[in-house]
């Protein structure tokens, strides 16, 4: 395949991966979320092929691709396949407007970090083919489909977050999207003289196992034994602590662990909304250790990597507050600090970290950047 990875493209798009301030598995409980896009991202460079369905892409960072013939969309063996599979079928249920094409794609996320490089890739792809034949849809219709692409065809029930952050975000600004709703607010974040690092802890994860998914069904236990005595309930988003604590008798530990660490995380999207308003930096830090705390404790999708970089946060003034970000079980953490700290506190990470799992720390800063978009 490699006649397409030279070509000139017609259009160029590049598609942001996101971090979450604060918010973590309460999408898919309907609740509140604070994400913004980052520079970091996946760029696709796509051509009309002349073909009526033949369809060619490559990935440049894995140097390795495959064709599809439209009229045949079916699931691939092929993890990544799945994700630019599922955006066709879900495009090809409201258009048959795409035709061949030609797409090549390179990305400088990195992978198994938590930044949601599977969101950028399917959202990058269904901006592209927007664009490219004039389809009409918009950036919501565009958000919706690869959420539904991810559900379909990767098998990873994730909530809307990832996708409407790839798509909609706004430089220099979080969003706090309300996710029953869909109701959002585009909030400044200034945090100067702090900077956000992300710490990887180079340990992957893969939200298509069954973690994610188990999580998410010991939520919706704990919503049906609520609703007994609460039928107006649909979700944890719809639950406060007063309410939740009369069914603990009646709940697993787990279920009611899980259920806990929702509603308080909730709770922190909000207090953290008006604490970045009104420049309440160490309450900002103070909710981001909270955090980790109930994703550590409560909703145990940490991981020892990510505990240990968060512990050792603690000793450096410097550092505001941190937490792991991500689905879970590695990725990255999320660090508030100092300007003036920031080399002293990486490369004192760097070493302990080595020292503890033998393993190279990657530390990089991200700035809250614009959405999907075209390349001019």
């Amino acid at each position: 395949m490699e006649f397409i990875t030279g070509f000139t493209p017609e259009l160029t798009v590049k598609s942001p991966g996101r971090i979450n301030l604060i918010g973590e598995h309460t999408d898919y409980n309907l609740g509140y979320v604070l994400p913004t896009a980052i520079e970091n991202q996946i760029t696709f460079k796509l051509r009309k092929n002349g073909s009526v369905n033949k369809c060619n892409l490559y990935s440049l960072t894995y140097n390795t691709g495959f064709t599809l013939d439209l009229n045949k969309i079916s699931r691939s063996e092929i993890e990544w396949e799945n994700y630019i599979l599922g955006v066709l079928n879900e495009i090809s249920k409201l258009t048959d407007g795409v035709k061949g094409f030609d797409c090549t794609v390179e990305s400088n996320l990195p992978t198994g970090s938590g930044l949601s490089s599977s969101a950028a890739l399917e959202c990058g792809l269904a901006f592209g083919l927007n664009e490219l034949f004039g389809l009409g849809l918009s950036k919501m219709d565009m958000v919706k489909l690869s959420q539904i692409a991810e559900h379909t065809y990767v098998g990873t029930q994730c909530g809307i977050m990832d996708q409407f952050a790839s798509v909609m975000s706004k430089e220099g600004h979080v969003i706090l999207l309300d996710c029953k709703s869909l109701e959002y607010d585009y909030v400044p974040i200034d945090i100067r003289p702090y900077r956000i690092i992300l710490l990887n802890t180079k340990v992957s994860h893969n939200l298509a196992s069954s973690e994610y998914n188990t999580r998410k069904q010991e939520c919706q236990e704990g919503v049906d034994i609520i609703k007994q005595k609460h039928p107006e309930i649909s979700s944890l988003r719809d639950v406060t602590l007063d309410m939740l604590m009369p069914f603990k008798a009646e709940m697993s530990q787990t279920v009611f662990n899980r259920c806990s660490f929702i509603i308080e995380e909730n709770e922190r999207v909000l207090a953290m909304t008006e604490a970045l308003k009104s420049d309440r930096l160490k309450e900002a830090g103070d909710l981001l250790y909270e955090a980790h705390g109930g994703i550590s404790k409560l909703y145990e999708v940490s991981c020892p990597e990510s505990d240990f970089l968060v512990d050792f946060s603690k000793g450096y003034d410097t550092v505001l507050g941190a937490r792991q970000t991500g689905g879970g079980f590695g990725g990255c953490t999320l660090n508030l600090v100092h300007e003036a700290g920031i080399d002293e506190f990486v490369t004192a990470a760097t070493k302990a970290y080595k020292n503890a799992f033998a393993i190279d720390l990657e530390a990089f800063e991200v700035r809250p950047s614009g959405g999907t978009s075209v390349v001019v």
